[in-house]
């Protein structure tokens, strides 16, 4: 995964993982959630990706358009 630059500060996403038509998306609470094109559709998967890449928005994004949208949680261990 790749660790989410958070420029903003207050962001609850560590890091993501980006691959075709879905994301990854990791909180500091050390869960996992995938989100698929399916599941939250093709444009709030490709704004997804893009805030990822530019770490900035990402939290935002994901509580106001898209929170439980998700495919599956993944069980994981907590990023520091």
């Amino acid at each position: 995964m790749q660790r989410y630059r958070n420029s903003g500060g207050d962001s609850g996403v560590v890091a993501y993982d980006i691959d075709a038509g879905q994301i990854i998306v990791q909180f500091r609470n050390g869960e996992r959630y995938l989100y698929t094109e399916d599941s939250a559709g093709a444009a709030n998967i490709a704004r997804m990706q893009a805030l990822a890449q530019a770490g900035h928005g990402l939290g935002s994004f994901i509580s106001q358009h898209v929170h439980d949208r998700y495919v599956r949680k993944i069980n994981s261990r907590k990023l520091d």
